[in-house]
């Protein structure tokens, strides 16, 4: 296994992690009891984080995460309490999970001391919880002897809290075992806890395998066997022996099915012999140490220099189909060579007289390859493609803290987790959705008092969804705090001297608002610890816009704000519009262009300064592309602009915002692949990369998103 193949799987390991301490949280928020499942599946993330940082050599993350595997191991056999606490301790020990990892491979500057987090963590192992096991005078004891640490702690804890034992047998086929599990245990785990499998010594025939699961349940015998929807199952209640048989056909939910005996059974253990010791438990393996293997040479180390994110974790079938398309290009190419080689020949030989026939199989073949081009296109960008649900998770476990300086009382909820994402974007969002859910639980939800003397919930609520809308996604933070006041917002520009008194004048609700992306505009007079003055949302917008996208913000005082993210699904391969203006070169992305018209002069206006035109019943801000970047017209675009009335205007959109870009030229659509400018280019607003068409020219990537917002941002957002 490579270094890079190290980090991936801890860092998935840790998000699982993170994922199950969530799942536990809101079932303790809810009153409900917490799933044990989820608590074990915390146990063997981190087991198996610490095995791999035994790998890495790295001692001082084996040795968090042996400590921290003890204290899961504690809680999950109830010899620790699991409190909101206990909790926030675990979730602590989520970040420096990943902090430790980092330092690990070395891409830690400042060395990571968990010594003060152990410490807290040797603490709460002194609360040890003292409950006595559950007497089991009618148990098998077969059963008893096969069961893990954990397993019979499960056990005995369902039969002290009174619930009933049950053994649940069927036979499922070893083609498709997996399938077969899995189904009956949804079905089980809608009417208890799946405690534990056990195969059976004898099975029907040597295509099968018999199993008996353990299960623990507040249901009756006929109320399970009612909702188990297969026959070839019969279920034993391990205190009583009665038993229930369902035979094909015969299940059906709710009560008792039609198809099922049922037999009362004198109690007594079945046979020892009929239950052998699992070697590996589907729900819970048993725990093996393994000797550390020795790690990596110090130059491996070195040379993850790179930022941890930088991996991406490929599905084998994804590599399976590319490599099918480059065996199929490989072929295309050797296709055209030979119909070179051929030509070659013919003309050396003087034979050559037939040109129609070579162009048609040359036109053919790269029919072929344009297609295959487009396939492979398509494939390394769903490769690139991550869902948004790691980062969100990151982000709300992030902020608890916070939440908890706060003092307040919030909820965050993430809708659109499996939303897709180029990885390059996601990275990108991190450090500007943080910063608007900061705001919205520092400056937005008011405290817990104010916001019942208001008439609100006491606990405010923060939404961070995502969705595909069309060729694009769109990001919301949604808060239910107190809003903006647009009128304030504008007083406080003018009397900060942002903007003049008239210019405040003409500003609607919707302009007024997006003032505060006004680099050095501030809501607040006093500053906080955990945002400061609200300084930043300038910047916010900034490196939205260095993602092609678009931030504006909706809200009204006494119930909240709105703030919407829409951005590009990928940054690497786009179809693009190329365009020209004066004499430079521009593309920009196909899934930003509404369409292209021509417009008279004519029909172009002036509204307050800024030229507009109508297309379709819309007005629209115009801007010329030449006057904007200063660039002098050609020899030819001089004399065009002489004779001829007509304007080439390519209507560009993001969100709900449209404006009208005039070019000299349309010269057409092509895919270009997006590569990064130099730091000279990168500070000129409204250019976001390169590409290199075909006859090897390189031009400049147009910046949509901020191109939208500065001039829609000038003319007016209600145009």
């Amino acid at each position: 296994m490579s270094q890079s193949e190290f980090v991936a799987e801890v860092q998935e390991l840790i998000e699982t992690f993170s994922r199950r301490l969530t799942e536990i949280e809101g079932q303790i928020k809810t009153g409900n009891e917490s799933d044990p499942e989820a608590l074990n599946g915390a146990f063997r993330s981190v087991h198996t984080i610490k095995s791999l940082a035994g790998m890495l050599g790295a001692d001082v993350f084996v040795d968090f995460t042996h400590k921290l595997e003890e204290t899961l191991d504690a809680l999950r056999l109830g010899k620790l309490p699991l409190d909101p606490k206990t909790l926030d301790l675990l979730f602590e020990a989520v970040d420096l999970s990943e902090r430790l990892l980092e330092q690990a491979v070395g891409t830690k500057v400042e060395p990571v001391d968990p010594s003060s987090f152990l410490e807290r963590l040797k603490r709460l192992a002194g609360a040890d919880v003292d409950v006595g096991p559950a007497p089991l005078p009618w148990l098998d004891e077969s059963i008893l002897a096969v069961l893990t640490e954990f397993e019979e702690y499960r056990l005995r804890e369902n039969v002290r809290l009174g619930r009933r034992l049950y053994r649940v047998h069927s036979s499922f086929d070893l083609l498709t075992i997996d399938v077969g599990i899995d189904a009956l245990k949804r079905e089980l785990k809608r009417y208890g806890e799946v405690i534990t499998y056990l195969p059976r010594a004898e099975s029907s025939d040597d295509d099968h395998i018999d199993l008996d699961i353990i299960v623990a349940s507040t249901e009756g015998i006929r109320e399970l066997a009612g909702g188990i929807g297969e026959g070839g199952v019969s279920i034993e209640a391990l205190e009583s022996g009665e038993k229930v048989l369902l035979t094909p056909g015969g299940a059906g939910a709710g009560a008792a099915p039609e198809g099922a005996d049922v037999v009362e059974k004198i109690p007594g253990p079945a046979p020892v012999e009929d239950v052998v010791p699992p070697v590996v438990s589907p729900v819970v393996p048993p725990v093996v140490e393994k000797p550390t293997p020795p790690a990596p040479p110090a130059e491996e180390l070195l040379k993850l220099d790179e930022n941890l994110t930088q991996t991406v974790r490929i599905d084998l079938r994804h590599l399976d189909l590319l490599m099918n398309l480059v065996g199929e290009l490989a072929l295309v190419q050797a296709n055209l060579e030979g119909l070179i080689e051929r030509l070659r020949r013919a003309r050396a030989a003087g034979a050559f007289s037939d040109s129609n026939e070579f162009m048609r199989e040359i036109h053919e073949h790269l029919r072929v390859m344009n297609r295959r081009l487009g396939m492979l296109q398509n494939s390394i960008l769903d490769v690139r493609m991550v869902p948004l649900g790691h980062m969100f998770e990151g982000l709300k476990r992030s902020v608890r803290k916070d939440v908890k300086e706060l003092g307040k009382d919030i909820e965050v909820t993430i809708s659109g987790s499996e939303t897709e994402l180029d990885k390059r974007i996601v990275e990108g969002l991190h450090s500007p959705l943080m910063h608007l859910i900061r705001n919205a639980i520092d400056h937005g939800i008011e405290a817990p008092a104010a916001r019942v003397a208001a008439g609100k919930p006491r606990s405010g609520r923060v939404v961070l969804s995502a969705r595909q809308q069309g060729n694009r996604v769109v990001i919301e933070v949604i808060d239910d705090g107190k809003g903006m006041d647009w009128r304030q917002i504008r007083d406080k520009a003018v009397a900060k001297q942002v903007i003049g008194p008239g210019e405040a004048a003409m500003l609607g609700p919707a302009q007024a608002i997006n003032l505060i992306f006004t680099p050095g505009f501030s809501t607040r007079d006093e500053a906080t610890k955990l945002s400061g003055r609200g300084y930043g949302m300038d910047v916010v917008k900034t490196e939205i816009a260095k993602l092609s996208g678009m931030i504006d913000v909706a809200s009204e005082p006494g119930r909240g704000s709105r703030f919407r993210i829409t951005l590009p699904t990928t940054l690497a391969i786009v179809q693009a519009l190329v365009i020209e203006a004066g004499a430079q070169t521009f593309c920009v992305s196909l899934n930003s262009v509404l369409e292209s018209v021509m417009v008279q002069r004519s029909d172009i206006q002036t509204i307050e300064g800024h030229e507009v035109v109508e297309v379709r019943g819309r007005t629209l801000p115009l801007v010329a592309l030449a006057k904007l970047f200063e660039l002098e017209a050609t020899a030819e675009q001089v004399r065009r602009q002489r004779h001829s009335d007509r304007l080439y205007v390519v209507i560009i959109g993001l969100a709900e915002h449209r404006i009208g870009l005039v070019v000299d030229e349309l010269l057409g659509q092509q895919d270009v692949v997006i590569k990064p400018i130099g730091k000279a280019l990168s500070q000129v607003p409204g250019i976001n990369g390169a590409t290199e068409l075909g006859d090897n020219k390189t031009v400049l990537l147009l910046d949509v998103g901020t191109l939208v917002g500065e001039i829609v941002g000038v003319a007016g957002a209600g145009l």
